[in-house]
């Protein structure tokens, strides 16, 4: 198997045991609530309890990773390894891509045997988790670390997300939706569907009215989207701000449409959670364009 160390960061929202058992690095990143800060302090809180804090009335905060932080990180991967893939969460919602590409490059410059790859990857919650799966399934079967690099730059505008949210008003305070548009949404029951577009941004598709309708657009979606790339959907990933029943009903019609039979669900982590809000369903696959 090829020795290089494959990084990423808790936006990915990766199960803890998937990454433990593929000895993924994660590099976490901060968010506040009613006054504490968790993830990067060492201070963790459960994320039922984060989407119940949210549900009543807490708004969250976020704040990206500095190059000092990366830094620190990859010196201690650097002891084992000395080559690192890492890959970053979006620059298009952002700037942790950036610091890391600081600290890669201050950590090659003293250590001319330091190899540290970043690879932006334009994903956001387990879009980003896919990218990282695809990356560590290419690791074990010995590919090196540059033939995995390009893979993924050739392939980063394959990976395809689209997701709705229950409530606008958390689209709102992100500055995605006007607040004229949260308001008669909320009151109207519109559900947009979004998606994260090439340059990694958030973005808007369409709308629809009711929930049961914003879900089944979802897969509408993927059979629009997957295209040639059918094939490489072995595995379809799909996240969830507290709603697991109905992230069991988009797998479900996944299954029955595409005949796929493996899937990782997980919850949308407090980091992106922050900004989508509890109910967010998402849903993220292979496909020919974004």
């Amino acid at each position: 198997m090829s020795q290089f160390k494959i990084v990423t960061d808790s936006t990915a929202d990766l199960p803890l045991e998937y990454l433990e058992q593929h000895n993924v690095g994660c590099v976490n990143l901060c968010y506040t609530i009613n006054g504490e800060t968790y993830g990067g302090t060492g201070k963790e809180l459960d994320w039922k309890e984060f989407y119940a804090m949210m549900r009543a009335g807490q708004m969250p905060t976020t704040s990206q990773i500095n190059p000092e932080e990366f830094k620190a990180y990859f010196e201690e991967c650097l002891k084992e390894n000395n080559e690192i893939l890492y890959l970053a969460f979006s620059s298009g919602l952002s700037g942790t891509c950036n610091s890391a590409r600081i600290a890669a490059q201050e950590l090659m410059e003293e250590n001319p045997e330091a190899k540290i790859v970043v690879i932006d990857t334009l994903c956001a919650s387990l879009g980003e988790g896919l990218f990282v799966y695809k990356a560590v399934c290419m690791k074990e079967e010995g590919k090196t670390m540059d033939e995995v690099a390009k893979w993924l730059s050739d392939h980063v505008q394959n990976l395809v997300h689209v997701f709705t949210v229950d409530d606008l008003n958390h689209l709102y305070r992100g500055g995605r939706v006007s607040k004229a548009t949260a308001l008669i949404g909320t009151i109207a029951g519109i559900k947009p569907i979004l998606h994260v577009d090439e340059e990694g941004h958030l973005v808007a598709l369409s709308k629809t009215r009711g929930r049961k309708k914003s879900l089944l657009k979802l897969v509408d979606y993927m059979e629009e989207k997957v295209g040639s790339f059918r094939d490489e959907n072995q595995i379809i990933f799909i996240s969830h701000g507290d709603a697991l029943e109905e992230a069991e009903f988009v797998r479900d019609e996944v299954k029955a449409r595409f005949g796929i039979e493996s899937f990782i669900i997980n919850r949308v982590g407090p980091t992106i959670g922050s900004h989508s809000g509890p109910g967010t369903m998402a849903l993220f696959f292979w496909g020919e364009s974004r």
